[in-house]
């Protein structure tokens, strides 16, 4: 994966283009979400589950957005900084940088790991 693929996949996401999306992720694809009951968080498993995921957090904050995005290449590895932006549907808002970690196999994501810092909501506008 390039950085240009990396930025347009980004893009898709943003967008919340799905059918964008699902072309960057690998069909046994492992997804280690932020927050969850163990160490990883909550880990989805296959390409459709994580792509509902994805979905799923699209329509809980339909303005999430993960702006000012950076990465770093290694070998089959990418370190993705970002800012994490989104409205809860209470009006309270997310505001948080974040890193994802994913794993490369055969030129596609395998695994992404995330990590958010927390912090406390801010008011609804």
């Amino acid at each position: 994966m390039t950085e240009a693929e990396l930025n347009a996949m980004f893009d898709a996401f943003n967008r919340h283009d799905i059918e964008a999306v699902k072309t960057y992720f690998h069909d046994d694809v492992v997804f280690d979400t932020v927050a969850g009951p163990d160490a990883h968080g909550t880990r989805i498993v296959g390409k459709q589950a994580v792509m509902a995921q994805f979905e799923a957090t699209w329509g809980t904050m339909p303005d999430v957005q993960w702006i000012n995005g950076k990465h770093y290449f290694a070998q089959d590895r990418i370190v993705s900084e970002s800012t994490f932006v989104a409205t809860q549907p209470d009006g309270y808002r997310h505001h948080a940088d974040s890193v994802d970690l994913f794993t490369l196999r055969d030129g596609k994501i395998i695994r992404k790991q995330a990590f958010r810092k927390q912090r406390p909501l801010l008011d609804p506008l």
